[in-house]
């Protein structure tokens, strides 16, 4: 009997594009590849409606949700929708007490709406914001990266990473955390698969090792 294809499904991160997974590479036999696009939400609009709605983005059954960072977040909320054969998260965090402490002070003195999301078209300030300040050195890198740059989308995703309200983990979930993320810190991560020396991107520089593990992660 021909193995059943296993339908793997990657969210980018907050204001990515899917080319990030452009060397993700998986053995067709096995897996088919599939990329999600972020959508410009609804005014007002929750995440949980957002995270439904991005459902009718997936075609299979019993398919895999990868998303990287604020993606990880949303394919979590997406799986409280849909049945799922595995749920992995990359650069990302399982909870609100997961989050760095200056995002949660941020919660609560709702700095985030000062942030200068209207200014979004200046590249440097979109990768200071969506992957630490270290990525003005690579702006050609992140030009090609970065490039859902709606104000309204930036507004609504940074205050939907900041005032996420998961408490608990989901069950079962995968998660793959860079030991140097300056986004989301190591230090106040727990229950993750570690790679050393890795940063919030090593979803690109670090992909050699993702095609290497991720089908065992996936199969075991």
């Amino acid at each position: 009997m021909s193995q059943e294809i296993i339908h793997v499904y990657f969210m980018p991160g907050m204001a990515a594009n899917p080319t990030i997974f452009e060397n993700i590479q998986l053995p067709e036999d096995i897996f088919k590849i599939h990329w999600l696009e972020w959508e410009i939400p609804y005014k007002n609009e929750s995440l949980s409606a957002y995270a439904k709605r991005m459902t009718e983005f997936i075609k299979h059954e019993n398919v895999v949700l990868l998303g990287v960072s604020f993606g990880g977040i949303l394919v979590q909320e997406m799986s409280k929708h849909i049945s799922l054969r595995k749920l992995i998260i990359v650069s990302s965090v399982k909870s609100k007490h997961e989050l760095p402490k200056r995002m949660k002070i941020a919660k609560y003195t709702k700095a985030y709406k000062a942030l200068p999301t209207s200014l979004v078209t200046k590249v440097d300030i979109l990768a200071k914001y969506a992957f630490g300040k270290s990525a003005v050195k690579r702006l050609d890198l992140y030009k090609k990266y970065l490039s859902v740059t709606d104000p309204y989308y930036l507004d609504w995703a940074i205050k939907h990473v900041v005032c996420w309200n998961q408490e608990k983990p989901i069950p079962g979930v995968i998660h793959i955390q860079g030991e140097k993320d300056a986004v989301f810190p190591h230090k106040y991560i727990k229950d993750c698969i570690t790679i050393k020396n890795a940063t919030h991107v090593m979803i690109i520089n670090r992909f050699k090792w993702f095609n290497k593990n991720l089908p065992k992660l996936i199969l075991e």
